[in-house]
């Protein structure tokens, strides 16, 4: 048995209940249940629509993300995120390179490594070297002035949470912010690379090793294992190529407003949707959700 989701952005609450009863009658599913009324709706169909790729291309116009899923253990037992473009609504190394004046040529390398188009050790490499002699204040004045946290964020932790999930923010940005967005947002643990400083300057070195793509699914196998959990009880979100070794482990892997090449690597693709969309993806009534 599979669920499929409806999903339209909660700003638009644009879900149209005749598109999602058209769609059950021509896959010939079960009845609807409607998770928030004209945003969220799902229902089970015995077996995967042939056409459901042809559909979801369709529908993204509409402004209403497709996802269809195993119906079997949908709620998750953990939480395991990316930060940067994902928890939060920035990346947090352009943002430092802003400060530091190299801001445009710093997104630039972002956005290719992001894609997939460089190595990300080297990628990181060479942008933390221009923020070489940078105040390491300015990245208290980072978090402060420029980082605004992913709509969704505080529910989807706190209604998770208060199920008895557990929670690991998991970014190749830097523990100077993870930690703060881990304890703003709620996560039980976090892990990240570890920008170098001298005095009051930063290096522009990082600490290694450097926590990419592998180190990502090292965690997902590490904090399973510890906590006697299965790969198939996370539910991982990312946006970035070097988040694609975490999504396609976890049970769910979640491409969030991702890079093309990376979203057209996911089955579970959220374009419209904000972070509560994990929620719905898990078979949450919005009555359901906690909110902090």
């Amino acid at each position: 048995m599979h669920m499929v989701t409806l999903l339209s952005a909660p700003k638009m609450r644009a879900l149209d209940p005749a598109l999602v009863e058209n769609l059950r009658n021509a896959w010939g599913g079960g009845d609807a249940v409607w998770l928030s009324p004209d945003l969220a709706a799902e229902f089970p169909v015995t077996q995967h629509p042939g056409n459901f790729w042809e559909v979801w291309e369709d529908i993204q116009s509409m402004g209403v993300d497709l996802v269809i899923q195993s119906a079997a253990e949908r709620r998750k037992k953990m939480l395991l995120a990316d930060m940067d473009s994902t928890m939060i609504q920035q990346e947090c190394i352009d943002e430092l390179a802003d400060e530091a004046g190299v801001g445009d040529h710093v997104k630039g390398i972002t956005a290719r490594a992001m894609n997939g188009e460089l190595n990300f050790d080297d990628a990181l490499k060479e942008r933390v070297g221009l923020l070489e002699g940078l105040p390491v204040a300015t990245i208290e004045k980072v978090l402060r002035d420029r980082i605004t946290l992913m709509p969704g964020g505080l529910v989807l932790l706190a209604t998770m949470k208060a199920a008895g999930a557990y929670a690991a923010l998991v970014s190749g940005g830097f523990t100077a912010f993870t930690e703060a967005v881990a304890a703003r947002l709620g996560f039980d643990e976090n892990r990240a690379n570890t920008l170098l400083s001298e005095g009051d300057a930063l290096t522009g070195r990082v600490g290694m090793p450097i926590l990419g793509q592998q180190a990502k699914v090292e965690a997902l196998q590490d904090i399973t294992t510890r906590l006697g959990l299965s790969e198939k009880d996370v539910i991982a979100v990312g946006d970035g190529a070097n988040d694609l070794g975490m999504l396609k482990r976890a049970g769910s892997g979640v491409a969030l407003h991702a890079k093309p090449s990376v979203a057209a690597q996911c089955d579970i693709r959220i374009n419209h949707g904000d972070l509560t969309a994990l929620l719905y993806l898990q078979g949450y009534v919005e009555n359901e959700f906690v909110t902090p």
